[in-house]
């Protein structure tokens, strides 16, 4: 039976994929390495894993301007995540989430996000409607 999460309207169009979770930050500049789409610092909780095609849901994003234009990079080298769903995003990220066209959402009303979505879980992001649902 789907679930339906309400969260704060986001950005981008609606997209569906499969879900790949942690309770860590996020940085494009320093969590992942760009060429291969894998998560590549090693003290990252998703070190090694693809994060291209799949919906991240993060803790909250940290950085500064380049994690903004790397989202942009990554969507011109077409390896990119589907969307990035955050507890609570940053205006840098979310301008570069609209730069890259990316699906973005965050403040989710049931609470933490890192909790309420589990890696493999197959999910449907409709930023602007604020609303993601658990198949």
């Amino acid at each position: 039976m789907a679930r339906t999460l309400k969260c704060h309207v986001g950005i981008g169009p609606d997209v569906t994929g499969e879900a790949l979770v942690a309770s860590d930050n996020f940085s494009a500049r320093y969590d992942l390495d760009r060429i291969k789409g894998v998560f590549s610092r090693p003290q990252h909780a998703l070190a090694g894993q693809s994060y291209h095609d799949k919906i991240l849901v993060l803790n909250t994003a940290k950085g500064g301007v380049a994690t903004a234009w790397m989202l942009h990079e990554m969507t011109a080298r077409g390896i990119t995540p589907k969307a990035i769903l955050f507890n609570q995003a940053n205006t840098i990220l979310a301008q570069g989430a609209a730069l890259a066209n990316m699906a973005m959402c965050d403040r989710f009303e049931d609470g933490d996000v890192t909790t309420l979505i589990n890696t493999g879980d197959r999910v449907t992001v409709k930023p602007s409607e604020g609303i993601v649902v658990i198949e």
